[in-house]
């Protein structure tokens, strides 16, 4: 009969968390500290019109009507306006040339809701020239 050893009692392995979690959390600041984030802007393209070769070089350029959208309200041509005068000038500019270039200038702290306002009269007129560009207030 073959004698058998006794084996002493190991305790079962514990997996410690701490020493895991504190790799993770330096594998995380690594890549975000080193990280590259691509420049979307630059890598956008943009195509603008060509000339027209019909007009001529001395050709005055077109005028614009400078539609302001501001925190308080309106301006056309920088005249204040509300959003019904706003609507009847669109409306006079569309019945003379509904071609014309319409710049509308958005302040940075206006509403986002004032610029669409805008945006939609432009439309409801019939003008499609649209120009948007942000003021610097």
């Amino acid at each position: 009969m073959a004698r058998q050893r006794k084996r002493p009692e190991a305790a079962a392995g514990q997996l410690e968390m701490t020493p895991m979690i504190d790799v993770v959390f330096q594998l995380l600041i690594y890549f975000i500290v080193t990280i590259k984030p691509i420049d979307v802007i630059t890598n956008l393209d943009v195509f603008r019109p060509a000339p027209d070769q019909k007009t001529p070089k001395d050709a005055p350029p077109p005028n614009l009507v400078r539609v302001g959208v501001y925190q308080d309200g309106y301006t056309i041509n920088d005249i204040p306006a509300t959003p019904d005068a706003l609507d009847e000038a669109l409306g006079k500019v569309a019945s003379y040339d509904a071609g014309q270039t319409i710049m509308i200038t958005v302040s940075a702290i206006s509403e986002h809701g004032r610029l669409v306002k805008a945006l939609d009269l432009c439309a409801k007129n019939g003008l499609r020239s649209l120009s948007v560009v942000s003021a610097s207030n």
